[in-house]
């Protein structure tokens, strides 16, 4: 298997782990509404909020084979760890518990890739 067969794989596998942590965490934005208190913070909000565009945007450029991805993975694994501790804050809550297991999927996807490039 060539390099680019596997980056191609590796890719795919992270771009799925983004596109499902940017929908969990706008799943959990709406869930920090509800139940209100300190979920509702504006520091929880703005990480989720962060988090689901990061995410996307990361996404994005690896769809279009961005030579530039390795960039936007690096930043948001960055953002997903920081979203993740944020989440773990509410240990009670499953939605804060399904986010911060998205979250470390995302960023250890994310930090994969970035490693990836840097050492093509």
């Amino acid at each position: 298997m060539s390099f680019a067969d596997t980056t191609t794989h590796d890719m795919q596998h992270c771009i799925q782990n983004c596109r499902h942590c940017q929908r969990i965490c706008m799943l959990t934005i709406s869930h920090c509404f509800a139940q209100g208190g300190e979920m509702c913070e504006g520091a929880v909000i703005r990480l989720l909020m962060d988090c689901a565009e990061m995410c996307q945007t990361s996404a994005n450029f690896m769809l279009r084979a961005s030579d530039l991805h390795p960039y936007t993975c690096a930043v948001c694994a960055q953002v997903c760890e920081h979203c993740k501790a944020a989440c773990e804050r509410f240990p009670d809550s499953e939605q804060m518990r399904l986010c911060a297991d998205a979250c470390q999927r995302c960023a250890d996807s994310c930090h994969y890739m970035a490693e990836m490039a840097a050492t093509a």
